[in-house]
C-alpha cells in the first residue's frame, strides 16, 4: 500500500461573523470548510471541484496553514502540522507551495521579477546575491521564460507570462506539495492548455504532488488521477477520475457532470441534463442533516434532513456521502 504524503481528517475552518461598530460581538460563523477528509499520495494530482463558494480555496489555504484551522488534523509525512509553530512550521513550509488564481493580484507590482521569484530563497536563507539570480534565471528558463526577465516588472507581462512567474516562484524551494488554486481560470483559453501542459511536465520531471483546485471538470479530468467533489464545505464524493465520470454515485456529482458539454452533438442531444432546483444555501446557516437535501432530486423527507451522511466507501476507492448512493449502482 502506498503511504499518503498528506492526510487530512475532519478539517474545519469557520470564519466568525461580528456585529456592532463600537463593541463588536460574534453573532455567528461562516462554515467555509466543515469536516473535510482525504489522503494525498506522493506524485499524484488530486482534483478538488465544486461550485463557487463551496470552500475549495479555503481547504487549500488551510492545509498550508495560511489560514489557521478551526478543528481537524493535517499530517504530512507523519508530522502534525497543527502542532507546529515558529521555526518548525517554517521548515515544513519549505516543502509546500501555492500557485494563486489571479496572476495580476499575486505579484507585487513594485518588485522586479527576479526579486519576486527569489523571495522564497531569501526568506529561507537558501541563496542571496549572484547565487540567487543564477537560480532564479534557471527557474524562469524551466517555465519557458527568458532569464533576462529578472530585471523586468510584472506590468510588462501578459497574464500567461505572469502565471508562469507564479509557477517559478512556487517551485523555487523544490516543494513536495503544490496547491494549484484555479491556476488557469483567469487566463485566455488559448493560454490555458499551455499552462496545464507546463504543470504536467513539471510534475513528471520533479515528482510533484498537486492539489488541483478548479471548477472546470474537463480540465480536472485531463490532469488529475483522483477527483474530490465539494458541496457547501464538505466532500460529497471522492474517486478515481474514470470511476467518477463513468459512474457518479452522488446526486450533486451527477448534476455537475451532466452540465459538461460533449463535442459530439448527437451524444449531447441524447444525454439527460440534470437541473438542480432551489438556491445554494448559505454556509453561515447550512441545512440540517444532509446539507444537499434542499436541492436533491432523490431526497427522503423523513430521513435526509435529520441525519448527516458519513463519507463511506461504496466501491473500492470510491467514497460517497449519501444515504441512498446505492440507487445509482
Amino acid at each position: 500500500m502506498q503511504v499518503p504524503l498528506m492526510k487530512v481528517r475532519g478539517l474545519k475552518k469557520y470564519f466568525p461573523i461580528y456585529r456592532g461598530a463600537i463593541l463588536p460581538r460574534q453573532v455567528g460563523e461562516v462554515k467555509a470548510v466543515d469536516g473535510v477528509s482525504f489522503d494525498l499520495y506522493r506524485g499524484e494530482a488530486l482534483g478538488l471541484v465544486g461550485e463557487t463558494g463551496c470552500g475549495k480555496t479555503t481547504v487549500g489555504r488551510t492545509i498550508l496553514r495560511l489560514y489557521e484551522p478551526t478543528a481537524g488534523n493535517i499530517m504530512m509525512d507523519g508530522v502534525d502540522l497543527m502542532q507546529l509553530k515558529g521555526r518548525e512550521l517554517n521548515r515544513m513550509r519549505k516543502r509546500m507551495a501555492m500557485i494563486f488564481q489571479d496572476p495580476y493580484a499575486s505579484l507585487n507590482p513594485r518588485m522586479r521579477i527576479g526579486d519576486i521569484v527569489g523571495e522564497p530563497l531569501v526568506i529561507h536563507s537558501e541563496a542571496r546575491g549572484k547565487e540567487k539570480n543564477s537560480r532564479v534565471a534557471g527557474l524562469l528558463e524551466m517555465v519557458g521564460l527568458s532569464p533576462d526577465y529578472i530585471y523586468h516588472y510584472p506590468h510588462e507581462f501578459s497574464g500567461g507570462q505572469r502565471q508562469r512567474v507564479g509557477i517559478a516562484r512556487a517551485l523555487a524551494l523544490n516543494p513536495d506539495l503544490v496547491v494549484c488554486d484555479e491556476p488557469i481560470s483567469s487566463l485566455d483559453v488559448s493560454i490555458q492548455a499551455q499552462v496545464v501542459n507546463l504543470l504536467e511536465d513539471l510534475q513528471h520531471k520533479f515528482g510533484l504532488t498537486y492539489l488541483f483546485i478548479a471548477h472546470d471538470l474537463s480540465m480536472v479530468r485531463h490532469i488529475c488521477e483522483r477527483v474530490a467533489v465539494m458541496y457547501l464545505g464538505r466532500v460529497v464524493e471522492l474517486a478515481h477520475r474514470d470511476e467518477l465520470f463513468g459512474r457518479p454515485l452522488h446526486p450533486y456529482t451527477r448534476a455537475l457532470i451532466s452540465a459538461v458539454p460533449i463535442p459530439d452533438p448527437d451524444l449531447q442531444a441524447d444525454r439527460e441534463r440534470i437541473i438542480l432546483e432551489g438556491d445554494l444555501p448559505s454556509p453561515a446557516d447550512p441545512p440540517s442533516g444532509c446539507n444537499f437535501h434542499t436541492r436533491c432530486p432523490i431526497v427522503r423527507p423523513d430521513h435526509c434532513p435529520r441525519e448527516d451522511p458519513e463519507l463511506r466507501e461504496i466501491l473500492p476507492g470510491h467514497w460517497v456521502a449519501c444515504h441512498y448512493a446505492e440507487e445509482f449502482l
